[in-house]
């Protein structure tokens, strides 16, 4: 049974934010779908602005998962980049946790 799923969103410095939330927003609720481990997210893209760094984006994805939150974070030359590859990263941690929450005999914490 899945339960009400929220993204937070945040993008500074992004002239596509509208394209990015929705993005951000299908991908998080397609990996939440008919699953109740997954209440929410959170998702901040800023651009990194210093002399060694110019011209960076750096996105931070957290997604709320029982019993342990989920997080990542990627830097890229565009906003999208950053956003997808924080993304993909959440998206492989949560399958992960996943398949070993479904086989108990391999579970430590057991």
């Amino acid at each position: 049974m899945a339960t009400e799923f929220y993204v937070e969103f945040r993008a500074e410095g992004s002239p596509d934010e509208a394209d990015l939330r929705e993005e951000a927003e299908r991908r998080l609720g397609a990996l939440a779908d008919k699953r109740d481990d997954m209440i929410g997210a959170s998702v901040v893209i800023e651009r990194m602005e210093r002399a060694e760094t110019p011209h960076r984006f750096r996105a931070r994805v957290v997604a709320y998962v029982r019993p342990d939150n989920i997080a990542a974070t990627e830097q890229a030359e565009s906003a999208r980049g950053a956003l997808k590859g924080a993304l993909r990263a959440i998206e492989r941690q949560v399958r992960e946790k996943r398949i070993k929450l479904g086989r108990p005999w391999e579970r430590e914490d057991l």
